[in-house]
């Protein structure tokens, strides 16, 4: 077939650091060339990959210092996306809804994937209007809040086999956190469950511009304590032995998390996760198996002092059989056909 993947420009494809979408992205691009199909990515000019790159802008927005109108690019993004379209047998979005009104008007069919939390009440009226739009939701729970829309699969997302090696057992005594600082992902309860269990805690995270008030009074005063070990943003490179070294992933989340592909990244390793229930996590995790779902302080205090209990290699296991970037891309073959038979 031949594919169109567009990417958000905000990060390069895959990302230098964090990036959750452009990550997902990267990953897909590469298991369909792979599986031997013609695709053509559209991102910033500083992605890497063995697709056919359509540059939009020369680098990724967050990391270019004249800060960017994001709106400009997108519309310039799309504009060219669908001046392409008659190239391609499906165009995939993954730019959230600016291109629901072309991709309506455009012959080639196309479907969006929703990266993000759809518990937001301007999205009903949104999808009502745009009824016919193909979507593919990242996990079941995440289209609840949307039920009436026109969701065409569940895909959960999928890493590259040989990305992160399988630890049998961890190198380092901490536990893990990894991702963003921000009031939903709860830094703070991880640091609590570290403390009390008096295991160090070392926290490879992001602080967006948006989340730096909430850094700066509620976070920065927890990193004195001595069993915590603030790194900040880390690349892939560091992030298979920072996640693979450790006795557990702590997951404490406080929101719907659509996915939440650290997870799956641990599980690559196969580092067990203590998580909060909430969003997809029901759907990832295997309690008892890859980990432990916990609903409060206490359980994850519990969980975090018998963690040691889970099976690492039953944790590679199930990444293996589930989560696989090949298995991911598969499964979007299968809409794209779906599409390409209703044209």
């Amino acid at each position: 077939m031949k594919i169109a993947q567009v990417a958000p420009l905000f990060e390069s494809v895959p990302p230098k650091a964090y990036g959750g979408t452009e990550r997902v992205v990267s990953y897909l691009t590469e298991a369909l060339v792979e599986l031997g199909h013609e695709v053509t990515l559209y991102a910033s000019g500083d992605s890497t990959t063995s697709a056919r790159l359509v540059p939009i802008v020369a680098r990724s927005l967050r990391t270019d210092r004249r800060h960017p109108d994001w709106l400009v690019w997108h519309t310039l993004l799309l504009d060219r996306v669908i001046a392409d379209a008659s190239r391609y047998d499906v165009i995939h979005f993954h730019v959230d809804v600016l291109q629901h009104p072309l991709a309506r008007r455009c012959p080639c069919p196309s479907v969006t994937t929703l990266h993000g939390r759809l518990d937001l009440p301007d999205l009903v009226p949104l999808y009502r209007h745009f009824s016919d739009a193909p979507l593919v939701s990242i996990s079941d729970n995440q289209r609840k809040p949307l039920p009436f829309a026109n969701w065409r699969a569940t895909v959960h997302h999928g890493l590259p086999l040989d990305l992160y090696t399988f630890h049998p057992e961890p190198r380092g005594d901490y536990f893990a956190f990894i991702g963003r600082v921000s009031p939903e992902k709860r830094v703070d309860r991880a640091i609590e469950i570290a403390v009390a269990t008096g295991v160090p805690l070392r926290i490879a995270a992001k602080v967006d511009a948006v989340d730096r008030a909430y850094f700066d009074l509620h976070i920065k005063p927890l990193l004195d304590h001595p069993l915590v070990d603030f790194i900040g943003e880390i690349d892939e490179k560091i992030k298979n032995d920072f996640i693979g070294d450790a006795r557990a992933l702590l997951f404490p989340i406080d929101w719907p998390e659509p996915f939440g592909i650290v997870m799956i990244e641990a599980f690559a390793c196969g580092t067990p996760v203590i998580s909060y229930s909430g969003g997809s996590v029901g759907e990832v995790m295997q309690h008892g198996v890859t980990g432990f779902v916990v609903s409060d302080q206490q359980e994850a205090i519990e969980a975090a002092e018998q963690v040691h209990r889970i099976d690492r290699r039953r944790c590679r296991e199930v990444f293996e059989q589930r989560f696989t970037s090949h298995a991911m891309a598969r499964r979007y073959l299968e809409v794209y056909e779906q599409l390409e038979d209703q044209r």
